[in-house]
């Protein structure tokens, strides 16, 4: 079943000096109401790994390493017509104000989480390309993930 459905807030501050957006919050991550919510999602894991820290589990260990490393999340897709957690059906989209967290933060530093994310970014937001990073998706749909490029990538930051 199809259903139209909104996803999070962002979530940043300030101090923010990069942003990883993903497409839309998975069905397990809507459960728990916090962004990479599945357990299979890699995220974590490599967003922890490339930050030289343990892999947070709770909401409140996730949200300390991303403030800890000034790292926002949110999506660009803020609501749509989906069915369960698959990017392919993501239709009738709601996008993203990524100008307005530009304004209200200090991120120099946008990296996609997957195809999906990094084509609906580049069709609203041409002219952000040049801060754009785009990594394979961290989603236990992409089996073929290379951890490593995520975590290259996070340490070459230097967060």
């Amino acid at each position: 079943m199809v259903e139209r459905v909104k996803g999070f807030d962002p979530y940043f501050n300030s101090n923010s000096v990069v942003l990883i957006l993903g497409s839309f919050p998975s069905v397990k991550s809507r459960e728990v109401s916090f962004y990479y919510g599945n357990e299979r999602n890699r995220f974590w894991e490599v967003l922890a790994k490339g930050l030289n820290e343990e892999k947070p589990t709770t909401l409140e260990e996730k949200k300390a390493l991303l403030d800890k490393h000034n790292v926002a999340l949110w999506d660009i897709v803020t609501e749509c017509e989906i069915k369960g957690s698959q990017d392919s059906s993501i239709k009738l989209i709601g996008v993203a104000n990524i100008r307005k967290v530009l304004e209200e933060s200090s991120i120099r530093t946008i990296i996609t989480n997957g195809n999906k994310a990094k084509d609906i970014f580049l069709k609203f937001y041409p002219d952000l390309e040049q801060m754009m990073i785009s990594l394979p998706s961290t989603s236990p749909a992409n089996a073929r993930l290379d951890v490593n490029v995520w975590i290259d990538t996070i340490k070459g930051l230097k967060l």
